[in-house]
């Protein structure tokens, strides 16, 4: 899922699609208007579930997509061989992710850990 919004209008720390994968905007830079045109705005942003870097160049008054991202709360079932069965406390379904080693030292069986969704996509949320 995902809505419209004006580039003046994004912050760092937000996101935006770049390239249909939603991205965490790094930066944002916005130059002078020009004789003979309008303000553009550079957006720098990672992607959220490949970490890799990307940026556009857009006039500031064009719409851009943004995805809605939602942040969930789910119980650990089981962790084995670098995939984490998670069950949605909302909604009480399960699904199946992969995750590294450092992740998957700070889990426990049992524990309730928060996840994003967005663009049917998830991501694990450690800290």
């Amino acid at each position: 899922m995902k809505e419209q919004v004006e580039v003046r209008n994004l912050k760092q720390g937000r996101y935006v699609i770049i390239d249909d994968e939603p991205c965490v905007i790094m930066g944002i830079s916005i130059s002078k208007t020009g004789k003979h045109g309008s303000a553009k705005s550079r957006i720098d942003a990672i992607g959220m579930f490949d970490s890799q870097k990307r940026s556009i160049v857009q006039p500031v008054t064009a719409k851009i997509d943004v995805p809605i991202v939602e942040r969930k709360l789910g119980q650990v079932l089981s962790i084995s061989n670098g995939v984490v069965q998670l069950m949605d406390m909302g909604d009480y379904s399960t699904l199946e992710l992969r995750i590294t080693k450092k992740e998957e030292e700070k889990m426990t069986i049992g524990e309730e850990i928060q996840f994003l969704q967005s663009m049917g996509k998830y991501k694990i949320d450690v800290r």
